[in-house]
This record gives C-alpha cells, structure tokens and sequence, in this order.
C-alpha cells in the first residue's frame, strides 16, 4: 500500500510543493513548527533514512542545503534547523526548519491548525530563492 508521502507525491493528496526533480520532493508541512518548514522527501518509498543509497542520501542533503539556504533568505531567520525523525510517516523524510533558536526545533511547537495560503506562500517564497 502506498505511504502518505507517495500519495502526496502522486497528486492523490494535494500538497504545497517548493520543489521537485526525478528523485525528491521538496512540499511543506502541515504541522509547521515555524512558517516555512518544509519536508524533503524522496519519490522512491524508503523506509529509514539509513537503508538510503549513499548517492540518494547525498541527493537529498544537497537538496536540503539548498533548501535551508533558500529559507534563511526567504524568511530572514540565523539559520536551518534540519531533523530527521523517522517516527510520522514510513517514508523517509527531511525537516527543514527556518529557526533563530533552538527552541523553534521541537515538534511540541508544531501547528494544529494550518493556513493553506499561509502554505502556498512559504512554498512559492521558497522556491522563488531555489531559482537563483
């Protein structure tokens, strides 16, 4: 049966996406735990970020770095918050996580209720610095 994410991936649940190549998605969170966190995740079905391939592995941290740089000046924050929890969806996946503190890092911080322009917004300021 195919995960949330390939679902997501596939169309069959709409998601806000930033990016997407031949390997990876780059779509925002639902839950954010700051505005702009958004979810790296390959289009192949992985379980564990460790039973990944070292060159997808690679793929996706490039992405990721480009990603958190995009949001530093997207959303003017210090710095990238990058966590791999491995625990919500049995699909690999990437947080990236503009923050200017350690405290916005906790998933006990994440949103109940979301904005979908809210969304839409932080996906197309993300991408908007991914095509410098």
């Amino acid at each position: 049966m195919p995960t949330l994410f390939t679902k997501i991936i596939e169309g069959q649940i709409p998601a806000k996406f930033a990016y997407r190549d031949d390997r990876c998605v780059v779509f925002m969170s639902i839950n954010p735990i700051t505005v702009g966190h958004a979810l790296v995740v390959p289009v192949q079905e992985i379980d564990q970020w460790t039973d990944l391939s070292p060159d997808l592995s690679q793929h996706l941290l490039n992405v990721a770095k480009k990603v958190g740089n995009a949001q530093k000046l997207a959303f003017g924050c210090e710095r990238a918050g990058l966590i791999i929890a491995g625990f919500e969806v049995n699909h690999c996946h990437l947080h990236v996580i503009p923050t200017n503190s350690i405290q916005d890092l906790s998933f006990s911080n994440a949103a109940q209720n979301v904005d979908y322009k809210q969304l839409q917004d932080a996906a197309d300021k993300i991408a908007s610095y991914l095509a410098i």
